[in-house]
């Protein structure tokens, strides 16, 4: 499968392994994370976050003016937003399944009025969770977000759409599949899709994350659980050396 990498300026061949080492010069960023239910958000030096209830009628346009009324009083130069779907380039490239129409295409940096970073979601999550080597993460949510950050490069990836039994991985161990086989039925699923997955890819790390993990009883071998404020410190990540930051970040005005 040929996944995409979103870490890896092309130009200099510089991986994200200087983002996760490197500490920021007093950038100030606003995160966004933006869920099914819910968009969270927190900006750097804030200790509590804010958030709203998304929902089938959230629009990109109406997700940008409740962040910004939500995050007055805080200072930001630039934002991270991590999106419940596929993102190439720094651009969503299809809709999401539990949010209004309108993403894709969406200029998010003429929205804010500032410089912007789109990732997937579960992506930027394993970019927060990532500690070395070469690392997997599952995220059990919605769906299954997956992505994996190799020797700091983050490489987004689209398993949960790959067959599995008589539908796919996401529809065994995504919310569907908790409400359809019942929780210990789930888990079993769980615990043989992450087995199928880290013998596939023999990562170094596994961490589950995502809101369903805390139904986990016990997590699969060799895993660790993740935290979903993680996501925000991958969201920090993205901007703390703008020389090994995707070249694809769109800034207000910037042709399209």
């Amino acid at each position: 499968m040929k996944s995409k990498s979103l870490a890896l300026n092309r130009k200099t061949a510089r991986p994200l392994r200087s983002v996760v080492t490197k500490k920021s010069s007093a950038k100030n960023v606003l995160v966004v994370d933006v869920g099914g239910t819910s968009v969270k958000i927190l900006a750097s030096g804030q200790q509590e976050r804010r958030s709203f209830p998304s929902g089938p009628t959230l629009t990109p346009k109406r997700m940008v003016s409740e962040v910004k009324k939500l995050a007055v009083g805080w200072t930001h130069d630039m934002v991270s937003i991590g999106y419940p779907g596929p993102v190439i380039r720094g651009r969503p490239v299809a809709e999401p399944h539990n949010l209004g129409r309108g993403w894709v295409g969406f200029d998010f940096a003429a929205a804010f009025g500032r410089p912007v970073q789109v990732v997937n979601d579960a992506a930027m999550q394993a970019l927060g969770s990532y500690k070395g080597g070469k690392m997997l993460f599952l995220g059990l949510g919605t769906g299954l977000g997956t992505a994996m950050v190799v020797e700091g490069i983050l490489e987004p990836m689209e398993l949960g759409h790959l067959p599995y039994k008589k539908g796919t991985y996401e529809d065994y161990v995504g919310r569907a599949g908790l409400e359809r086989f019942g929780k210990k039925k789930w888990r079993r699923h769980v615990a043989d899709v992450v087995a199928l997955l880290i013998a596939a890819l023999e990562p170094d790390d596994t961490v589950i994350g995502g809101g369903n993990v805390a139904k986990l009883d016990v997590l699969p071998p060799q895993c660790r659980a993740g935290d979903n404020s993680n996501a925000f410190r991958g969201g920090f990540r993205l901007w703390e050396d703008e020389d090994a930051a995707p070249t694809s970040r769109n800034r207000p005005g910037q042709p399209r």
